[in-house]
């Protein structure tokens, strides 16, 4: 059982001390998804948006929100992220489902899961911004952490479930 190192003597709440932990590479790989329409679709590939290119936004914002995910998240340290690529890609089965993948990584103390996962989010939000004027109807997610390396308890590969 892991133990929980978010609580001071008295069980509150506060940011663990990593000051003692050893530097090391750390990367993390967070997967989410939004479902939209044909019509949205269509106007995203063919930059028919009124509000801009769609997708160079979100990139821009997932990159923004894996910088200030300390700012976000309260307990998670301010890090000196080393590299965040946000990219794309089309699954075009029953409905057209954008997969965005995003990849971060740093040389620290600790690990870089939530900014990956907040960038991720932050991505699919973007896009649904930019696209709520024509259909209310997207769907996000899910969203998860596809893998990650470095730090104390090593690696992690997410096996699809």
């Amino acid at each position: 059982m892991a133990e929980f190192t978010h609580f001071n003597d008295q069980g509150r709440a506060r940011m663990v001390d990593i000051s003692d932990k050893k530097e090391s590479v750390r990367t993390a790989v967070a997967v989410t998804s939004i479902e939209v329409d044909e019509e949205i679709y269509r106007k995203i590939t063919h930059h028919e948006i009124g509000k801009g290119d769609v997708l160079s936004v979100a990139q821009v914002a997932g990159i923004m929100a894996a910088k200030n995910t300390s700012d976000w998240i309260p307990m998670c340290h301010p890090l000196s992220l080393k590299g965040i690529d946000v990219s794309f890609d089309w699954k075009l089965e029953e409905k057209p489902t954008l997969l965005i993948e995003v990849s971060v990584k740093t040389k620290g103390s600790t690990g870089v899961e939530m900014e990956a996962l907040t960038a991720a989010s932050a991505t699919a939000l973007t896009v649904y911004d930019m696209c709520k004027a024509i259909d209310k109807g997207m769907v996000i997610g899910p969203t998860y952490l596809k893998e990650k390396t470095g730090g104390k308890n090593g690696d992690y590969s997410r096996i699809d479930r």
